[in-house]
C-alpha cells in the first residue's frame, strides 16, 4: 500500500532497513496497525537481515539471512522502498528526501539508520575490505578464492581489530582456506568485554585455533604493489614499531560508527543561518553561538531520552544511531527494546528506555566467550571471584557486591557454562556462594537456580522468566491458545530464543521446571508413533531381542499389513515417519551389525545410506574408501587413481585424510566398488551415521617431536570401531605429542599421546556449532585406553537422542563430563562390563557393507537409475571440464550448451534443452 493512499492515515515512515527497523515494524504491527501507514526507507536492495550471522554468509552458500517472517511485508499497513538512501530532512514539510528525489511524508519519523564500518587513517585504507554489509562478506569472499586460485596457495588474510567481529571475520577467512591473521592495537583480545585475566585465555585458545595474533601495536600502513594488470595489490601491513606482516588481503573490523548524518546535514545548515545572522563565517561559531536542530553525543550518535524522543518533535531513534547516556551501543538487544519502546509509545503507551544491555555470550572459533554487567568489577567495594587454568585456557570470574552477595558481573572464557545461570540474576542476592558457579574449579555444574518472575531470562527480546512461565501455564496471551508444553511453540509466543539463541538451555529448562510444577509430565517421544525416547526404544529393542524393523513396528502397533476389502492381506513397508525409521535402523544397526539394507531396514534408511554413497548436488555420488590413519601404500594410491581416471571422476583428499571421488552413477557404483574392494578398500562409511575416520599426525615412528606410535594407534582405533552406527557420525583423532597436529581435541573421541600414555579426550565436535574435548581421563596404556573408549562410545549410542552429537549429549547429561566419568571410569552405573561385551559383538559381527552388497545379486539390483530399464544408464548428467577434471554444470551453462553457445557437456549424450526450448 502506498502511504499517501489513505490521507486519513497516520503516516510513519522509518528511516534504515537493519535489524532494529525490521523489529519496530514488527512490534507496530503486533500492536495493530488500524490507521496506520508504514513506510520502511533502505539504501541495500535486501529484506532486513540479520547482521549477527553475517559470518554464516562469509563461508556458506545461498544462506537466507533474512529477520523474522517474510509476510512481515505483505502487510497492507506496510511498505518497503528499497535501494531508497535518505539524505536529507525537510522538518517543515515533514518530508524524508532520498537520493533519487523521492519526498516521503511522515506524521511520526522513526531514524534506524544504525552504524558504518570505521576505517584507518592511514596509507592504503582505500585497499581494505570492511565486515558490515552482505556485499562486504560476499566481496571478501571472492576475494579470498580469486586471490587463492591465482597465487596458488592459500590466501595471507589480516584481520585488523581484535574484538568481537575481528576475531568472528578471521574465524571466517580460516574456514575459507585462508591464513589468518590478527591485529589488535590493545595489550589483549577483545578488550571491551574481557578484562586482561580472560583476554590472555582468549589469546592461547585463538592461537591454538591456528589464527596468529599480533598485539599491542598499530598499524602504520596498508603496503602494496602494482600487479601486471596496473591494478594495486596489497602485500602487506607495516605496523608502528617497522615490523612488517605478510598480507594478500586485509579486512578492517575495529568498530562501527553512528550513521547519525542525517541530524548532522540539518546541524550544519543551522550552523550556517546562524553564522550569516551575526555576520561571521560558520567555524568562526562556537557550540554555544547557536543552537543545534539534533543534539549530538561526544562521540557521534542522536541524543534521545528515556522515551527514545529526539530534541525533534515527532521524530525518534533507534538502534545504534542513537545516543543514550553519552553511549551508542552496537548490540541486538538494546536496539529490539528500543524500538519496541517507540511502538509501545506510538500506540499511546508509556514504555522507558532502562538503559544499555551490554551482555555478549558467543562462540569464536569453538571458544566460549560470555560477559555482562560490571565484569571489570568497577563499583566501589566489589569483590572479584576468580578462578584460571592458564594450562587448559578457562578463566572464570564472578563481581559481586562487598558482602559477596548480591551479582554484579562476570567473565567467563574456555567454559561459559555458568553464564546461562548468573546471566538472569544480575543485581540480584546469590542462592549459594559465589564460588559455586565458577563450575570449572570443581567440575560441578552451577547451583539450581529459581528465577523471580521479573528476571530477564532472554536479553535480546527483553523476556522475563513471569512471560515464559504465564506462557506455559496458559496466559491467554497467544491467541487464547491452550498452555505451551513444547519448546517450538514457547519460542514463537515468547519470542524468548529466537536471536542469538543463547537463553535456550535455561528457556527449555525453565519450561520442564514449570511443567513438572503443574504435574504434567515432559513429553521425551522420539515421535508420533513411538511414546519413548531414542534411548528408552533403544533399551526395548535390545530386551526383547527384536531384530527386524516389521518385528519393532508390530511390537508397537505400527501396521505393517493391509488388508484389503477382498480379505487378502498385503505386506507393506513400515509406515513409521522420517524421524523414528532412520533413527530405528540405527538401533537395529548397532545392536546386531547386519547388513543395514536387509531384514526390512532399507526402507528406514535415509538416500544416502541405501546407495551406500553420498548424493551430490547433479545426482550422482560420491565414493569415499576407508585409509586407516591415512596410511595408505603406493599400489593403492595406483588404484584409487586407475578408477577416479576410468570412470572420470572428481577427486578431492579432504581434510579427514580420506580421498573422496566424486560424480559416480547410481549404476556405476558397483563397478567401482569390485575394483577398490579387490584391491583391499573398504567402504568408508562417509554416507552413514557412524565413524568416519579417526585422523592421525605422523607420530613417534617418523616425527622428532612424537612420544607414542600415534599412527599404528589410530589404525586400532578405526579398524576396531568402523561401522559402529550411532545416533549421530562421529570422528576420532590421535595425536603422537602435545603439539596436537592431529586436532584430537575437535573431535568426538580424541587420544594425545604423552610421556606416560594416553590421555583421553571426549565430547569435541566440528559443525555448525563446535566444541572443545574435554578430558576424560590421562596418562593410559593402550589396553586401559581402548576399554575406555568402548564404554564411551556404548554409553552414547545407547543414551543419545536421534541426530545428536556426543557434544550436546554430554551437555544435556546430569553432571556432564563428570557424570561420565563416573560411568566410564569409575563404572558407577555397574554396565562396564555390558558395554564392552556389545562393542565386543560389535567388532566380531562386522562385515564390509561394499563387499556384502557385491556378493549378493538381489542387493546388487538396488543400483539402478531405472527400475523398469535395468540395463540403461542415466546418461542426462551433465558436467563440464575444470581444472582438469570436472564438475556439475550449472542451470545456465545447461541452457547456453543447450542454445548451442555454452561450454561442451561431459557426459551428457542427450540433448540439454533450456525451459523455453521445452514448450516449444
Amino acid at each position: 500500500m502506498n502511504q499517501n493512499s489513505s490521507p486519513a492515515a497516520r503516516r510513519i515512515v522509518v528511516v534504515g532497513g537493519g535489524p532494529a527497523a525490521h523489529r519496530f515494524t514488527e512490534a507496530m504491527c503486533a500492536r495493530g496497525t488500524a490507521g496506520l501507514a508504514i513506510t520502511v526507507l533502505t539504501e541495500e536492495t535486501h529484506l532486513p537481515y540479520d547482521r549477527v550471522a553475517l559470518s554464516r554468509a562469509l563461508t556458506e552458500t545461498g544462506v537466507d539471512l533474512t529477520l523474522g517472517d517474510r509476510e512481515l511485508w505483505n502487510n497492507d499497513a506496510v511498505t518497503l522502498v528499497t535501494g531508497a538512501r535518505a539524505v536529507d530532512l525537510d522538518l517543515a514539510a515533514r518530508e524524508v528526501i532520498t537520493a533519487d528525489g523521492g519526498r516521503f511524508g511522515y506524521d511520526e519519523l522513526v531514524l534506524a539508520t544504525g552504524s558504518n564500518a570505521a576505517r584507518l587513517p592511514i596509507p592504503g585504507n582505500e585497499h581494505t575490505h570492511v565486515y558490515r554489509t552482505l556485499e562486504d562478506v560476499w566481496e571478501i569472499n571472492r576475494q579470498v578464492a580469486e586471490l587463492g586460485e591465482r597465487l596458488g596457495r592459500p590466501v595471507n588474510a589480516v584481520t585488523i581489530g581484535g574484538g568481537l567481529l575481528g576475531l568472528e571475520a578471521a574465524a571466517g577467512l580460516q574456514s575459507l582456506g585462508a591464513n589468518p591473521v590478527v591485529i589488535d592495537g590493545g595489550p589483549w583480545l577483545m578488550g571491551t568485554q574481557l578484562d586482561e585475566g580472560a583476554g590472555q585465555a582468549m589469546g592461547r585458545l585463538i592461537a591454538e585455533k591456528g589464527l596468529e595474533v599480533h598485539g599491542g601495536v598499530y598499524p602504520a600502513a596498508v603496503l602494496t604493489e602494482e600487479g601486471p594488470d596496473g591494478a594495486a595489490r596489497v602485500t602487506g601491513v607495516e605496523m608502528a614499531d617497522g615490523r612488517i606482516i605478510e598480507a594478500d588481503m586485509v579486512v578492517v573490523s575495529i568498530g562501527v560508527r553512528p550513521r547519525d548524518e542525517l541530524a548532522r546535514t540539518l546541524n550544519g545548515r543551522a550552523k550556517e543561518e546562524a553564522a550569516a545572522a551575526a555576520g561571521k563565517a560558520p567555524e568562526e561559531l562556537g557550540d554555544e553561538d547557536f543552537v543545534p536542530v539534533f543534539r549530538m553525543g561526544a562521540r557521534g550518535g542522536i541524543v534521545i531520552d528515556e522515551s527514545c524522543a529526539t530534541d525533534v518533535e515527532n521524530v525518534w531513534a533507534v538502534g545504534e544511531v542513537a545516543n543514550f547516556g553519552g553511549l551508542c551501543v552496537g548490540l541486538v538487544a538494546p536496539a529490539n527494546t528500543m524500538a519496541e519502546i517507540v511502538a509501545d509509545r506510538l500506540h499511546g503507551g508509556t514504555a522507558a528506555f532502562p538503559g544499555f544491555d551490554t551482555a555478549t555470550k558467543l562462540k569464536l572459533s569453538g571458544v566460549d566467550v560470555a560477559s555482562f554487567g560490571d565484569g571489570f568489577a568497577k563499583t566501589p567495594g566489589a569483590l572479584e571471584i576468580v578462578y584460571a587454568d592458564p594450562a587448559r585456557g578457562v578463566y572464570q570470574k564472578v563481581v559481586t557486591s562487598n558482602d559477596a552477595k548480591t551479582l554484579l558481573g562476570g567473565i567467563f572464557v574456555g567454559d561459559a557454562a555458568p553464564y546461562q545461570s548468573l546471566r538472569p540474576l544480575l543485581g540480584r542476592e546469590l542462592p549459594a556462594e559465589p564460588g559455586a558457579y565458577l563450575t570449572a574449579a570443581g567440575g560441578a555444574e552451577a547451583p539450581d537456580t529459581e528465577l523471580p518472575d521479573d528476571a530477564i531470562l532472554c536479553s535480546c527480546n527483553n523476556v522475563a522468566a513471569g512471560s515464559i512461565r504465564d506462557a506455559v501455564n496458559g496466559c491467554g496471551s497467544c491467541d487464547g491458545q491452550d498452555p505451551i508444553q513444547e519448546l517450538g511453540g514457547l519460542k514463537a509466543c515468547t519470542r524468548a530464543g529466537t536471536q542469538c539463541g543463547s537463553c535456550v538451555p535455561m528457556l527449555k529448562k525453565l519450561l520442564e521446571t514449570e511443567l513438572a510444577h503443574n504435574g504434567i509430565a515432559v513429553s521425551k517421544a522420539l515421535c508420533e508413533h513411538f511414546a519413548l525416547s531414542r534411548a528408552e526404544l533403544f533399551e526395548a529393542v535390545r530386551a526383547t531381542g527384536l531384530r527386524s524393523a516389521g518385528e519393532v513396528f508390530a511390537r508397537f502397533g505400527i501396521p505393517v499389513e493391509l488388508e484389503h476389502g477382498d480379505g487378502t492381506v498385503e505386506a507393506v513397508p513400515p509406515l513409521g515417519c522420517d524421524i523414528c525409521k532412520p533413527a530405528l535402523g540405527s538401533i537395529l544397526s548397532s545392536q546386531h551389525a547386519e547388513y543395514p539394507l536387509d531384514g526390512g531396514r532399507g526402507t528406514l534408511q535415509d538416500t544416502n545410506d541405501r546407495a551406500l554413497a553420498n548424493m551430490q548436488k547433479n545426482g550422482t555420488y560420491s565414493v569415499v574408501p576407508r585409509i586407516p590413519g591415512g596410511e595408505i601404500t603406493p599400489e593403492k594410491l595406483a588404484v584409487i587413481a586407475q578408477v577416479a581416471q576410468k570412470y572420470g571422476l572428481y577427486t578431492k583428499i579432504t581434510g579427514a585424510l580420506r580421498i573422496d571421488m566424486f560424480g559416480a552413477r547410481l549404476e556405476q557404483l558397483p563397478e567401482i566398488w569390485k575394483e577398490l574392494v579387490e584391491a583391499g578398500f573398504e567402504s568408508g562409511q562417509a554416507y552413514g551415521k557412524a565413524l568416519r575416520n579417526v585422523k592421525s599426525c605422523v607420530g613417534s615412528t617418523w616425527c622428532r617431536y612424537g612420544v607414542q606410535d600415534s599412527v599404528a594407534m589410530a589404525i586400532s582405533m578405526e579398524l576396531r570401531y568402523r561401522g559402529l552406527r550411532a545416533p549421530h557420525k562421529f570422528k576420532m583423532g590421535v595425536s603422537g605429542c602435545a603439539r596436537e597436529c592431529a586436532e584430537a581435541r575437535g573431535k568426538d573421541v580424541g587420544v594425545i599421546a604423552t610421556a606416560d600414555g594416553w590421555n583421553l579426550y571426549v565430547g569435541g565436535n566440528g559443525g555448525a556449532n563446535p566444541a572443545h574435548a574435554q578430558l576424560l581421563a590421562k596418562d593410559l596404556d593402550d589396553e586401559t585406553l581402548v576399554r575406555y573408549v568402548d564404554r564411551y562410545l556404548m554409553y552414547y549410542i545407547r543414551t543419545a537422542d536421534r541426530l545428536q552429537r556426543t557434544a550436546r549429549w554430554m551437555e544435556d547429561l546430569d553432571g556432564g563430563i563428570g557424570h561420565v566419568r563416573d560411568v566410564v571410569v569409575e563404572d558407577s552405573l555397574g554396565i562396564a562390563a555390558d558395554l564392552e561385551a556389545a562393542m565386543a559383538r560389535h567388532i566380531e559381527n562386522y562385515e564390509d557393507e561394499w563387499a556384502a552388497t557385491l556378493k549378493d545379486p538381489d542387493r546388487l539390483r538396488r543400483f539402478r537409475s531405472f527400475v523398469n530399464a535395468p540395463d540403461q544408464r542415466d546418461d542426462s548428467i551433465a558436467n563440464v571440464a575444470e581444472r582438469g577434471m570436472i564438475r556439475p554444470a550449472t542451470e545456465a551453462e545447461k541452457a547456453a550448451a543447450a542454445a548451442g553457445e555454452g561450454p561442451v557437456l561431459l557426459g551428457a549424450t542427450i540433448p540439454v534443452r533450456s525451459s523455453a526450448s521445452e514448450g516449444a
